[in-house]
């Protein structure tokens, strides 16, 4: 199976991150985490972008808040999926990111997920990888069918207190 990169701009982003690499190794998917900066190193970032593919990548995600160039660096560096994911790290609670990160120009496309989306990140990444991979799409029913049971299970709760 392909490697899933979690790179994000600043170690100050890992307890969003985090959340993504929890599902990824749920999932048994293969990943490495990083920390490249798009402005403080621009070079190591764009070159593991640019090596991404041979180095057995199948999808990239991008952590960033304030300015949120990474996932745009990265993105204009490879054609393998990008999914970014905005950080909150800054006076306007995110949006700036979620705008920096969603707004690429076209043919350099970065899938957007939530601000601090992490999760939805990794869940994404993994149905990319899924196209080509039963056993990982099996894997991802099976997470929906779980969740799905979880929910089911707060109803009857909800109901059997409220619905005398």
């Amino acid at each position: 199976m392909k490697k899933v990169a979690v790179i994000m701009g600043s170690d100050s982003d890992l307890e969003v991150v985090e959340k993504a690499i929890k599902v990824l190794d749920e999932l048994k998917i293969p990943k490495e985490v990083h920390v490249y900066s798009a402005h403080r190193t621009p070079e190591e970032a764009a070159e593991f972008a640019l090596t991404a593919r041979e180095n057995g990548f199948g999808v990239i995600i991008a952590a960033a808040g304030m300015a949120a160039h990474l996932a745009g660096s990265i993105a204009a560096n490879t054609t393998l999926p990008v999914i970014g994911i905005p950080i909150d790290a800054g006076p306007f609670d995110g949006i700036d990111a979620l705008v920096s990160t969603v707004q690429m120009p076209t043919g350099i496309p970065v899938a957007t997920v939530a601000i601090d989306g992490a999760a939805n990140a990794a869940l994404l990444a993994a149905e990319i990888l899924a196209v080509s991979s039963k056993s990982l799409a099996e894997k991802l029913a099976e997470r929906r069918l779980s969740d799905s049971k979880k929910v089911l299970e707060k109803n009857k709760k909800i109901e059997e207190k409220y619905n005398k």
